[in-house]
C-alpha cells in the first residue's frame, strides 16, 4: 500500500476531538466567571431573606416542636415527658372553653364579615362618586382592627356609659357593660371582627370589576332580574375570590390575641367567656411558664388551621368556578 492510498480506519479507533481555539477557550472562562459572580451576587442579596428564615422562623419553629414534648420552664430546663401536654389538653377545661370560644368567633364573625364587605362591594361597584375615597375610609377599620387603641375604643363603646348605650337610650332602652356580661362579651369582639371588613371589601370590589358587564346585558335582555343576575352571574364567577378571602379570613380569626387580650384585660374574663385560645397559649407560656405545654397549644393550632384550609381546598372543587376551565 503506497503512502498516498487511504488507509482503512482501525476498529475501535476514535477520532480525537478538533482542539478549541484559544479565543473560544477565553469567551467559555469568561461566561463561567460571569455566571459565578451573578450567582454570588444572587446569593448575597437573598442571604439576609435566608438569615431570617432559619433564625427568626425555621430555628424558633423546630425548637417549638421539641419543646412541646417536653415539661420546659425557663428556671428548671427542659425534660422529655413525650405525649404527656398533648393528653393533658383533654382533661383541661379551660383548653376545651379556649377552643369553643375561638371556634364560635371565627365560624360565627368570618361568614358575616365576608358577606357585609360582598355587600358593601357591591354597592360601591354602581359607579359611586369618590370612590377611592370610600374606599380608602372602608379599609382603614382593617389597619387598626388588630390595634390597642382600637381595642380599648371598643371597651369603652361597650361599657356602662359608652357610646352603644346612649344609642339605646334613644329609643329608651336601658344598656349595660355588654363587656363585662358573660352572654354578651364574646358577642362584641364578633362585632369588632366583622367591622375590620375592609381587606375583603377590597378584594371584592376588584374581582367585581373584573366581570363582563355583557353578561348582564345579556341577561337583562333574556329578562333576568337582579337577584337572578346576582346568583347566575355574580356570585359564580367571585367564588374564587369568595374562596380566597375565606382561606384567608379563617387564618387571621383563629390567630385573632389583640382585641381579646385587652378588652378582657389579658384572662378572658368575665368569666372565660373571651378567653381565646392564643390568649390561653400566652397566659400558659409567659405567665404560668409552662412552655412546653404552650407549645404543644400551639402546634394542635397549626394542626387545626392547617387542616380547615386542606378541606377548603379539597371542597373548593364542588363550589368554586373557573372561567378558563
Amino acid at each position: 500500500m503506497t503512502d498516498t492510498q487511504v488507509r482503512p480506519p482501525v476498529a475501535g479507533a476514535q477520532k480525537r476531538p478538533p482542539e478549541p481555539r484559544p479565543g473560544a477557550v477565553r469567551a467559555d472562562k469568561a461566561r463561567k466567571k460571569r455566571r459565578r459572580k451573578e450567582a454570588l451576587t444572587a446569593h448575597l442579596f437573598l442571604a439576609p431573606w435566608f438569615i431570617g428564615l432559619l433564625c427568626i422562623t425555621a430555628g424558633p419553629l423546630l425548637a417549638s416542636l421539641y419543646l412541646s414534648f417536653t415539661d420546659y420552664s425557663p428556671i428548671g430546663g427542659a425534660h422529655w415527658i413525650g405525649l404527656e401536654n398533648y393528653t393533658r389538653m383533654t382533661d383541661d377545661p379551660r383548653f376545651v372553653k379556649a377552643l369553643t370560644n375561638t371556634a364560635i368567633y371565627v365560624f360565627v364573625s368570618v361568614p358575616l364579615q365576608l358577606a357585609f364587605a360582598l355587600a358593601l362591594a357591591m354597592v360601591l361597584d354602581r359607579g359611586v362618586r369618590g370612590l377611592a375615597i370610600y374606599r380608602s375610609v372602608y379599609y382603614l377599620p382593617s389597619l387598626l382592627g388588630s390595634s390597642v387603641a382600637i381595642a380599648i375604643l371598643w371597651r369603652k363603646m361597650f361599657g356602662d356609659d359608652g357610646l352603644f348605650n346612649d344609642f339605646l337610650g334613644i329609643f329608651g332602652v336601658e344598656g349595660q357593660s355588654w363587656i363585662a356580661d358573660p352572654d354578651t362579651a364574646l358577642g362584641t369582639l364578633i362585632v369588632l371582627n366583622v367591622w375590620t371588613f375592609g381587606s375583603p371589601m377590597v378584594i371584592f370590589l376588584a374581582g367585581l370589576r373584573q366581570i363582563p358587564p355583557s353578561y348582564y346585558e345579556a341577561a337583562s335582555i333574556d329578562g333576568a332580574g337582579k337577584v337572578r343576575q346576582f346568583f347566575s352571574i355574580t356570585l359564580p364567577l367571585l367564588t374564587p375570590i369568595i374562596f380566597f378571602n375565606l382561606v384567608l379570613q379563617l387564618i387571621n380569626a383563629f390567630q385573632s390575641f389583640t382585641q381579646a387580650f385587652v378588652i378582657s384585660g389579658g384572662n378572658g374574663s368575665p368569666a372565660d367567656s373571651t378567653l381565646f385560645y392564643t390568649m390561653y397559649v400566652y397566659n400558659k407560656g409567659f405567665t404560668s411558664f409552662e412552655m412546653g405545654y404552650a407549645s404543644a397549644m400551639a402546634w394542635v393550632l397549626v394542626l387545626i388551621i392547617a387542616t380547615l384550609t386542606a378541606v377548603n381546598f379539597l371542597m373548593s372543587k364542588y363550589w368554586v368556578f373557573y372561567s378558563d376551565k
